[in-house]
Parts: C-alpha cells; sequence; structure tokens
C-alpha cells in the first residue's frame, strides 16, 4: 500500500522515528487519560452522572485547547522544544498521579475538574511543539508527507489508548484510579523518549531577536482581531463557518443526551452503559469516515454551499425520525448520520475558508474557527443542563437541534443561490 510504502520511508529517519514515539506515546496517553476522565463523571457507580457533569468535563477537555491554543506558538518560539515535551509530559505525569489520587479521595468536585485542565492545558503546548518540530526532523520534500501521517498516527494513538483505558476499566473491576495511573505512566515514557533527541535539534534557534513576551502576547490577540475583521469581508468563508458552528452546536447537545441514555435508559450497570456508548461512537466513527470518501464527490457535485445545504438538511430529517423513539437501534443509525454530516459539512467549510480567505489571514482565521469549534460544543453542553431529564430522553432537544439543522440548510440553499447569481452576472459582464 502506498501509505505503508511512504511512511516506511519516513521511519528510516531515525529523529523523525524518535519524535513520532514521543507523540504517539503522549498522545495514547491523552486518549487514556479522557477516557477515564469521561468514564468516571458519566459511568462511576458511586457518582449521580447529570448532564452539568457532562458538561463540566466537556469544557475541561476542550476549552484549553481554544484559549490557550493561539498563544502556545508565542512561547513555544522561546522555549526549547524539546524541553518542552520532556518537562510538560513530566509534569502531566505528575498532574495525572494526583488525578487518581484524588479519585480514590472524597474531595469536592472543583479540585478533580482543576487537575484535569491542568492536564489538558498542557497537551496544547505540547501537540503544538510536536508540529512546530516537525521541520527540524525531516526534509522540505518529505514535509507534506510526514504532516499527513504523523497527526494521522497520533489520532489512532489517542483512539487505541482510549480503547486500552475501557478494557481496563472493565478488568479493574471499574477502577478509573487505575486507569489514570496507566496515561501516568505513558505521558514518563513520552518524557524519557524526547530525551533521545538532541537537546537543540528541534529549535527554536537561538540568537533570534523576539519581541518582549506581553508584546508579542498583545501581538497575537490583535492578530486574531485582525483575522475577524478579514472573515468579516469574506462573506461565504464566515457564512460557512456559521453554519458549521450552529451544526456542532446540535452534534454537542445530541452527545450530551446520547451519553445520558447510555448511563440510564439502556442499561442497568455502568458496564453495560460503556459497552453500549463504545457502540454510539463507532457508528459516528463509521459516519466520519464515509464522509471523507462522499465529500469531494459531493462538493464538486453541488458545490460547498450544496454539500453543507444537503448535510444539514439529511440531518434535519432523520435526526427526528431515528431519535423520537429512543431505541437503541435507531439512535446508533443516528448517529452514523451525525457523524457522517457533521464531517461532511467540516469539510465542505474546511475547504471554503481555505479557498476564500488571503493566505496572510488564513491561520488566524483558522486559530478562530478552532475557538468557534470547540466552544459550541462545550455550550451546547451546558445548555443541555436546562433540557435534559436525567435519564436523557428529551422530545425538546430532538426538535429544537432539527430546527437548527432546517434553518442552516435553508439558509445554506439561499446564498448557495445568491453565489450562482452572482457567479452569472459577472460572467454575462
Amino acid at each position: 500500500m502506498p501509505v505503508v510504502r511512504d511512511l516506511g520511508v519516513l521511519l528510516r529517519l531515525r529523529n523523525f522515528r524518535r519524535l513520532l514515539a514521543v507523540r504517539l506515546l503522549s498522545q495514547s496517553a491523552d486518549g487514556v487519560y479522557q477516557v477515564a476522565l469521561a468514564t468516571h463523571v458519566v459511568f462511576s457507580p458511586e457518582k449521580q452522572a447529570t448532564p452539568a457533569a457532562i458538561a463540566s468535563a466537556m469544557a475541561v477537555l476542550l476549552l484549553p485547547y481554544s484559549l490557550i491554543g493561539p498563544f502556545a506558538g508565542v512561547l513555544l518560539d522561546r522555549w526549547p522544544r524539546r524541553q518542552v515535551f520532556l518537562y510538560g509530559n513530566l509534569l502531566r505525569a505528575v498532574l495525572a498521579c494526583s488525578t487518581a489520587v484524588l479519585l480514590l479521595a472524597p474531595v469536592p468536585d472543583w479540585l478533580f475538574y482543576a487537575s484535569a485542565l491542568c492536564v489538558t492545558a498542557v497537551n496544547r503546548f505540547v501537540l503544538a511543539g510536536l508540529s512546530a518540530a516537525l521541520p527540524r526532523v525531516v526534509d522540505t520534500e518529505r514535509l507534506v508527507l510526514a504532516n499527513s501521517l504523523s497527526p494521522t498516527a497520533g489520532t489512532l494513538a489517542a483512539t487505541a489508548g482510549g480503547g486500552v483505558a475501557l478494557a481496563i476499566r472493565l478488568l479493574a473491576d471499574g477502577s478509573n484510579a487505575v486507569v489514570v495511573l496507566l496515561g501516568a505512566a505513558l505521558y514518563l515514557l513520552s518524557a524519557l523518549t524526547s530525551l533521545t533527541l538532541p537537546r537543540t535539534l528541534l529549535g527554536p534557534d537561538r540568537g533570534l531577536d523576539h519581541a518582549p513576551l506581553r508584546e508579542a502576547l498583545s501581538s497575537t490577540a490583535r492578530g486574531l482581531v485582525a483575522g475577524l475583521r478579514h472573515l468579516a469581508e469574506r462573506k461565504d468563508a464566515a457564512y460557512a463557518l456559521a453554519a458549521m458552528t450552529v451544526l456542532r452546536f446540535c452534534y454537542g447537545a445530541l452527545t450530551v443526551m446520547v451519553l445520558m441514555l447510555c448511563r440510564y435508559a439502556w442499561s442497568d450497570d455502568e458496564s453495560d452503559g460503556l459497552g453500549l456508548l463504545s457502540l454510539a461512537l463507532g457508528a459516528s466513527a463509521a459516519g466520519y469516515f464515509v464522509a471523507a470518501l462522499m465529500s469531494p464527490w459531493a462538493v464538486g457535485r453541488f458545490g460547498r454551499y450544496g454539500w453543507l445545504a444537503g448535510c444539514a438538511g439529511a440531518a434535519a430529517l432523520l435526526e427526528p425520525a431515528l431519535g423520537l423513539p429512543f431505541a437503541l437501534t435507531p439512535m446508533l443509525a443516528a448517529a452514523f448520520v451525525l457523524g457522517l454530516v457533521t464531517q461532511g459539512a467540516k469539510i465542505a467549510t474546511d475547504t471554503e475558508v481555505q479557498t476564500s480567505v488571503d493566505d496572510a489571514y488564513r491561520g488566524r482565521v483558522f486559530s478562530l474557527y478552532d475557538v468557534l469549534f470547540n466552544v459550541a460544543f462545550v455550550a451546547a453542553a451546558a445548555l443541555s443542563v436546562l433540557a435534559l431529564p436525567p435519564d436523557g430522553r428529551s422530545v425538546v432537544v430532538v426538535l429544537t437541534v432539527a430546527v437548527l439543522y432546517s434553518v442552516v440548510s435553508v439558509f445554506m440553499l439561499h446564498r448557495r443561490r445568491v453565489s450562482i447569481a452572482l457567479h452569472r452576472a459577472r460572467t454575462k459582464d
């Protein structure tokens, strides 16, 4: 297979192998830790999971990526990146051990969330550093290939880590502390693996003139504002981002609902609930995969706005039909559909932003995109607190989400017609 052959070429590069090993160990630990956090909040027998608790967990897992991400690069351009991997993963190993202790002790929930928040906040620096260091271990000709394969391998490692965490939790009689300690061990291994890389190899280069830190941070903030202003001038990209934000909000609300259904409505114990959640996540992941196969053809056939409208319209029709029975089999089908339409819409939105936004502003606009993407998901979880009953069966949530999907579909169809009309008018001129 071409991918296997290309990966073999990269793996002959010794320092790339070492940097990849740091990534795989670090992201597999992330998968373990995130599953431990989620299962503690939702599936621990000693806890009564609520939408509020789920919303808090999602905020801990996602908000650091959005709020810290745009500013992480300022510090990474000042700190030796090898040391970021070393000390960042050592710090996370210590914090994960602290989380394990907190899981065993009768402590307030806010203390547990504070510990988890610190772990996920450090993760933003490690992941950004891995991307920044890649050009130092791969030549220019292979950089695109490395940028494709390395993050994909990391995502697979995180998924595998999550799967191992679920298996260990079942074998360890529901002990999340044991799972978290596994994550701590993987963070420690990642830190030790980073020592195989020369200290100065990964940069940044010494002797470069840097603006004072305060000035650099304020400049980053001003850059984000400039990106927002540029986006306001690029209506096509702005409309696509607005549509994607609403779709992400819908996906977040339904995710919380499915978590509650798995925990209380469809199972009698935590182990069965975890198994059902795994099925739902697998169905959604299958939808993501199908979207990756369908989207290039669909965008070529219907246009980016047309595919966005089609994704939202399909969800508006199928989501209430499959969701309102609140039964397992139809809901698994709904999870597949929602994975497909959400990822399909994201692919169309990514393409719209890449083609509509000037290159000089593209990075800043994608930083804003990242903020909107994650904040919408967390906001949906927070608002679900007001509507979801303890067992997750909420007609209000299902119908509200269907209305939002319908609004997005109609609006994007309107924008598609306007774009076609404008294009025809320019062609005539």
